[in-house]
C-alpha cells in the first residue's frame, strides 16, 4: 500500500478532472495549430510566424497550452511514480526532479512566448 506522501490532499476525481480538462485543451490547441499550418503552411515565412504569434490571445493560448501540458504531466508522472516507485525516498527524489523540471520548462515556455 502506498502512503499519501507528496498527495497534498488531492482526490482521484480532482486529479481525473484536471486530466480531462488539461486533455481537452492540448487537444483543441493542437487542432487549432494543427488547421492553421495545414492552410498556411506551404507558403509559410518566419515573418508570417512571427506575426501569428505575436496576436496576444494566441499567446495567451499557448502559455494556457504550456500550464496544460505541465499539470497534465505532472498528474501522469505522479501517478507513475506512487505505483511504481515503492520506495519514499526514491520516489520524492523522482518527483522532487520532475516538479523542478516542470517549472523551469513553463518559465522558460512563459518567457520565449512574451519576449517581444
Amino acid at each position: 500500500m502506498v502512503s499519501n506522501v507528496l498527495n497534498f490532499g488531492r482526490n482521484g476525481v480532482h486529479d481525473w478532472l484536471i486530466q480531462r480538462g488539461s486533455a481537452i485543451i492540448i487537444a483543441s490547441y493542437g487542432l487549432f495549430l494543427g488547421s492553421w499550418l495545414l492552410v498556411n503552411g506551404p507558403s509559410l515565412t518566419f515573418i508570417q510566424w512571427q506575426g501569428f504569434m505575436n496576436i496576444t490571445w494566441i499567446k495567451i493560448y499557448s502559455v494556457l497550452f504550456i500550464l496544460s501540458l505541465s499539470a497534465h504531466a505532472w498528474i501522469g508522472l505522479w501517478t507513475v511514480a506512487t505505483d511504481y516507485l515503492k520506495s519514499n525516498l526514491v520516489r520524492m527524489g523522482f518527483l522532487a526532479i520532475v516538479g523542478l523540471l516542470t517549472f523551469y520548462y513553463i518559465m522558460w515556455s512563459i518567457s520565449v512566448f512574451w519576449r517581444t
